[in-house]
C-alpha cells in the first residue's frame, strides 16, 4: 500500500522516465502525459477523476502482456488466426495510431525540434491515412477470401456459385502482393534518421521515438505472421476447395 502511495506523489515526467509504457496507460485513460509532466500522478488522477489505483493496475497490465508466439499461432486454425490478425489491427487503430497522432499534434518542445516537428505533423496523418486504407484492404480482400472459402468448404455455396468465385484473384496472387508491399514506416524512419536522439532530448519526444519504433517492430511482426503463417494456411484452404469441386464437377 505504501509503495502504490509513494507512486502517486511522484511526478508525471518522472514516471513515464522510468517506463516509457506509463503515457501510453495515460493515453488510455485520456490523459496526455505530455501536458502534466510537472504535477503529480495524484494530483492528476484527481483532476481527471480517475482512481490511481486503477491506472497503477493497468500498467501492470500492460507489462505484463505477452504475445503468442509463432509456434503457438502456426497450431491454430486459420479462423483464430485471422481473428488474432483482426484485434491487432483494432489495437492499431483504437489505441496506438491515435496514441502517436496525439503526441505529434500536441507536444510542445524546444525550438531545435520545431522544424521535425513539423514534418512530422505533414507526414503522419498521410501514412496514417494510408495505413487505414491497406488494413481495410486487407480484411475486405483476404479475410473475406478466407471466410468464403471455409464457406464453399462447408457446402453454403451452389456448384455453380463456388466455381465462379474460384474463377476470382487467387490467394496465391494476394500473397505475392502482400510481400511486395513497400516498408510502410520507411519515410518516418529517414525522417527522424532511425529513430535517433540525443541522451538530453526533451522526455516527451523520447516516448514519441521509443513508440513510434515499437510500432514499427509490431508492423514487421504483423506482416510476418502474415506472410509466414496466414498466406500458406489460405493457399493450402484454396487449394483443397478447389480438388473438392473438381472432384464434385467430375462426379456430376
Amino acid at each position: 500500500m505504501s509503495g502504490e502511495s509513494n507512486i502517486q506523489k511522484r511526478s508525471i515526467e518522472e514516471l513515464v522516465k522510468e517506463n516509457y509504457v506509463f503515457a501510453g496507460v495515460l493515453h488510455y485513460f485520456g490523459i496526455s502525459f505530455y501536458k502534466y509532466e510537472c504535477q503529480s500522478l495524484e494530483e492528476v488522477c484527481r483532476k481527471f477523476r480517475v482512481n490511481p489505483q486503477q491506472l497503477i493496475s493497468e500498467l501492470e497490465v500492460w507489462a505484463w502482456r505477452k504475445e503468442p508466439s509463432h509456434e503457438e499461432l502456426y497450431l491454430r486454425p486459420i479462423e483464430v488466426l485471422v481473428e488474432y490478425l483482426k484485434n491487432k489491427h483494432h489495437f492499431f487503430l483504437r489505441h496506438q495510431l491515435p496514441f502517436l497522432s496525439n503526441i505529434i499534434s500536441g507536444v510542445k518542445l524546444p525550438p531545435e525540434y520545431v522544424g521535425l516537428l513539423a514534418d512530422l505533423r505533414l507526414m503522419f496523418p498521410l501514412f496514417v491515412d494510408d495505413f487505414i486504407h491497406h488494413i481495410h484492404e486487407e480484411e475486405s480482400t483476404v479475410f473475406n477470401s478466407i471466410k468464403v472459402l471455409q464457406e464453399i468448404e462447408n457446402g453454403h455455396y451452389r456448384l455453380e456459385e463456388a466455381v465462379k468465385i474460384l474463377s476470382r484473384p487467387s490467394i496465391q496472387g494476394m500473397a505475392h502482393e502482400h510481400e511486395a508491399h513497400d516498408d510502410e514506416m520507411e519515410g518516418i524512419r529517414k525522417l527522424t534518421n532511425g529513430y535517433k536522439l540525443e541522451d538530453g532530448a526533451p522526455t516527451a519526444i523520447k516516448v514519441l521515438y521509443h513508440e513510434m519504433q515499437c510500432f514499427e517492430k509490431e508492423l514487421i511482426i504483423h506482416a510476418r505472421i502474415e506472410n509466414d503463417l496466414l498466406f500458406p494456411k489460405a493457399v493450402e484452404l484454396e487449394k483443397e476447395v478447389k480438388r473438392k469441386i473438381i472432384k464434385t464437377i467430375k462426379l456430376n
